[in-house]
């Protein structure tokens, strides 16, 4: 009886195993992102939103999740990426309707939640910006595999509100189940402003979520 039953698991997990390289082999692979077969695990984080509500890793449930990490006195990249997935969000939509965008700001000193909503409006009301002490949001920017230094002024009596942020300029892609699934970097050349190519954000998306169904 125990052989028996040996043989059907073996059968089984034989079968699933077929399956899933069949489906991984037959349907179209994401060719812009890093795209991980093996999901990576966001870790528990709590972020305040735009409302001043809280945001935490329930928020990420059920839904296929775009993260990009900026900041309102951005001077480039961050209006240049969020205009471009304002231009792609109906697209994004359509592949999957549980779609959201968030910005998390990597200036959270003058990044309050009332500035923060000023500001994403201007490119959806859909979007959702957070805000953390750098206590909270660097672990959860490392865990996303993004990274962010602020560049203070070196005259000592320059004006200590006036600084850049550098930032990483990629999209991460976090799964209905809450887990990291995709990187998106921008294109990089010299001389050139690091841009995200949301017809190629769009094609590698619809593949991510074909290969998750």
């Amino acid at each position: 009886m125990n052989k028996l039953l040996y043989v059907i698991v073996a059968i089984v997990a034989g079968a699933i195993g077929f399956f899933v390289f069949q489906k991984a082999t037959i349907l179209p692979q994401p060719e812009h992102a890093l795209y991980y077969k093996e999901v990576r695990e966001v870790k528990p984080f709590q972020l305040t939103d735009h409302h001043n509500q809280a945001f935490t890793n329930e928020n990420l449930a059920d839904k296929w999740t775009w993260i990009f990490l900026g900041y309102t006195s951005c001077p480039d990249v961050c209006p240049t990426t969020l205009q471009e997935l304002n231009f792609v969000y109906d697209d994004l939509k359509a592949i999957s309707a549980n779609t959201q965008i968030l910005l998390v700001s990597a200036d959270p000193n003058r990044d309050t939640p009332e500035k923060l909503a000023q500001y994403i409006a201007y490119f959806n009301e859909e979007f959702i910006a957070l805000t953390a002490g750098h206590g909270e949001l660097f672990p959860f920017a490392r865990n996303l595999g993004l990274m962010y230094a602020i560049n203070g002024p070196e005259d000592d009596n320059a004006d200590k509100n006036n600084y850049l942020v550098d930032h990483s300029a990629s999209l991460v892609l976090v799964n209905p189940q809450g887990n990291i699934a995709a990187i998106f970097k921008p294109r990089q050349a010299l001389g050139v402003l690091p841009t995200i190519d949301g017809e190629k954000l769009v094609s590698d998306f619809a593949k991510i979520v074909k290969l998750a169904e």
